[in-house]
């Protein structure tokens, strides 16, 4: 997208990670990581951007995923922890030494592995003389994960369990597009098709969305995942949402502070999946689920005024 700007960080031999910060960086303020849902972009938090009662809070930071956006690495081959990786050293490049992360579906893993690395951990940067951030040359950073918003998720991989409690079967939905973008040859007309588009957008924003919003996702989706590179990060994204591995049993080693919200109508995870794993951040300084009456999967874009809310309220206690 035009409103983003990269960063080059040196996970996986070199990546170009996209990020989008829609008003300039404030170091007295606290800062917020966003963390966008499967094969969206940063614009999923558009809606955030535009709220001047939480940009006059916090500081803003929408980070790409590996295979999302505009975020480009020469390995085919990448995982959600190379993603949280890549995320605490764009931290590290922006000169960012602590940060809360809100991430929404796959994000809200993302935010997780990203407390789990950078609980409190000292990285050295060796910044270009060219910086031009709060920074100076040779800096090192303590870098600190502040709190964790993880919203319309699951912290399992896709098991049974889930499936038991109401959750989408997410083997059976993204086998399709897998194979379905699995070629031996090249495909230089490639685009996700209409069908697609429009099962992530019935999914994540609801069937009865706004037509407006229809249009912007499908021309957004089909943009950002075109030809043979397009079609091969979003062939890695569904393979990376299909074959995760679950979490379960490092939820007691995150410390800092959890607000999971979730939408009594997500589609995907269910209400009744998030207050069974909000019981495994036992050792957190505090684990809170909030639900939100008729809020969709992409909570954050279906009911913004109180997801917003609900962040300035945490950020505001813990920053």
């Amino acid at each position: 997208m035009s409103n983003t700007k990269t960063v080059h960080v040196p996970h996986l031999g070199g990546i170009e990670a996209a990020y989008q910060m829609p008003h300039p960086y404030d170091a007295s303020k606290p800062t917020l990581i966003l963390v966008n849902s499967f094969t969206t972009s940063s614009e999923l938090y558009r809606k955030q951007y535009a709220n001047k009662q939480l940009t006059e809070k916090m500081n803003l930071v929408a980070i790409e995923l590996l295979g999302h956006g505009q975020t480009r690495t020469k390995s085919e081959n990448f995982t959600y922890w190379d993603t949280a990786i890549m995320n605490i050293q764009v931290m590290e490049a922006l000169g960012i030494s602590k940060a809360f992360v809100l991430g929404t579906s796959q994000g809200g893993w993302i935010t997780v592995r990203m407390a789990l690395l950078a609980p409190e951990k000292v990285w050295t940067i060796d910044f270009p003389l060219s910086f031009h951030y709060h920074v100076s040359h040779n800096t090192e950073l303590l870098i600190q994960i502040q709190g964790i918003i993880p919203l319309g998720t699951s912290m399992d991989y896709e098991s049974e369990r889930t499936r038991g409690l109401g959750c989408w079967d997410g083997v059976a939905a993204c086998t399709g597009p897998i194979d379905k973008w699995t070629s031996k040859t090249p495909t230089p007309d490639f685009q996700p098709d209409l069908d697609y588009c429009d099962f992530l957008i019935d999914i994540g924003f609801g069937k009865s969305c706004p037509q407006e919003t229809r249009d912007f996702w499908r021309k957004t989706i089909q943009a950002n995942y075109q030809g043979d590179d397009g079609r091969r990060r979003a062939r890695m994204a569904a393979i990376n949402l299909r074959e995760r591995d679950g979490l379960h049993g490092r939820l007691f080693d995150v410390k800092c502070p959890v607000m999971w919200l979730h939408g009594t109508d997500d589609v995907v995870y269910t209400v009744a999946n998030a207050e069974q794993e909000m019981k495994l951040f036992t050792n957190a300084k505090s684990a809170k689920l909030i639900t939100v009456d008729g809020g969709a999967h992409f909570l954050s874009a279906s009911h913004p005024k109180e997801v917003d809310d609900a962040l300035i309220s945490f950020v505001g206690e813990y920053a």
